[in-house]
């Protein structure tokens, strides 16, 4: 249950170059550099809903059972097939343009996202 509550961007590694590798135009880059995107995570076992809320009040939300292949979409609206498995405490699975893994370090959620060369590193605070 170490995922579960509300957290809080506290700082992003990698961030221009990761989003560039996906081609987000420069202008949105901009305006999200410095947000502090919000995710609120229910956990119940093996089953989750991961929400991240954005300073625009978009959301998206995704709701999976570790193990087992289900709908999720992305902010900008894909949807897609994933598993998201848990490796050693994380969780990973594969988006459509990059792998993402989420853990719990130090008392934060850290995640990160890997695009070929790019990394992104999100770490947030619970609040």
């Amino acid at each position: 249950m170490a995922f579960a509550g509300k957290w809080e961007t506290e700082t992003q590694e990698g961030y221009d170059a990761f989003c560039k590798l996906l081609g987000i135009p420069d202008d949105v880059i901009e305006k999200g550099r410095d947000y502090k995107l919000i995710t609120e995570v229910t956990q119940d076992g093996d089953n989750f809903t991961w929400t991240q809320i954005y300073p625009t009040n978009a959301k998206v939300s995704n709701t999976f059972t570790i193990g087992k292949e289900c709908d999720m979409e992305t902010i900008g609206g894909k949807k897609f097939k994933a598993t998201v498995k848990m490796e050693g405490g994380k969780l990973t699975t594969t988006f459509p343009n990059y792998h993402h893994t989420s853990e719990i370090s130090g008392g934060k959620l850290i995640e990160t996202s890997k695009a070929g060369p790019a990394e992104l590193k999100r770490t947030s605070k619970k609040i």
